[in-house]
């Protein structure tokens, strides 16, 4: 008898144990998760092409540039320094000479003259000095010259300096620097 009694009030504590447990009132906790949407939006392009293509005075240079397929590469990582003719230095080349080199079968000798503009680096005027000598994308020398503050390159005159780009460096020039 004594275990019945011993069992009968286990069950019972058992019972009660269960009763308080269901029946407590229920606390729900919900929590909020707020997430912010962020659309990320590419800083802007401001490649050395994008300057050139961006300025009036270089429309010339724009055209020449993609007809020898180079707005892809020149628009790519780099860094490179370009030193860019302006659409009077291209006229001030013999009559017919842009016409000439803009036609398909002229992309070869295009392609050298323009490379002949271009320095791998990121070369701002500070960087530059006197008798200094810059080697091209298309493998020939420049020579810079610093005199009475007026920076040359190749002979022609860098008339606005240190336009930064994203991806390098532009240096407005005054004469279509040409390879040997």
């Amino acid at each position: 008898m004594k275990m019945n009694r011993i069992s009968a009030l286990a069950a019972t504590f058992l019972a009660l144990a269960l009763w308080t447990a269901c029946s407590a009132p229920k606390e729900e906790t919900t929590e909020e998760a707020v997430v912010e949407v962020v659309e990320e939006t590419p800083a802007p392009s401001n490649t050395v092409v994008d300057i050139a293509v961006s300025s009036p005075d270089h429309t010339t240079l724009v055209a020449a540039v993609q007809a020898a397929g180079l707005a892809e590469t020149l628009s790519g990582d780099g860094p490179f320094t370009v030193f860019a003719p302006t659409n009077a230095a291209f006229e001030a080349l013999p009559a017919g000479t842009v016409e000439g080199l803009l036609k398909p079968e002229s992309k070869d000798a295009l392609t050298g003259i323009l490379t002949f503009h271009v320095v791998a680096g990121n070369v701002m005027s500070g960087d530059l000095s006197d008798g200094q000598v810059v080697t091209t994308l298309n493998g020939q020398n420049l020579t810079v010259s610093i005199k009475d503050g007026k920076v040359m390159i190749g002979g022609a005159t860098v008339v606005a300096a240190d336009l930064a780009g994203t991806n390098g460096v532009v240096h407005v020039i005054d004469t279509v620097l040409l390879p040997e």
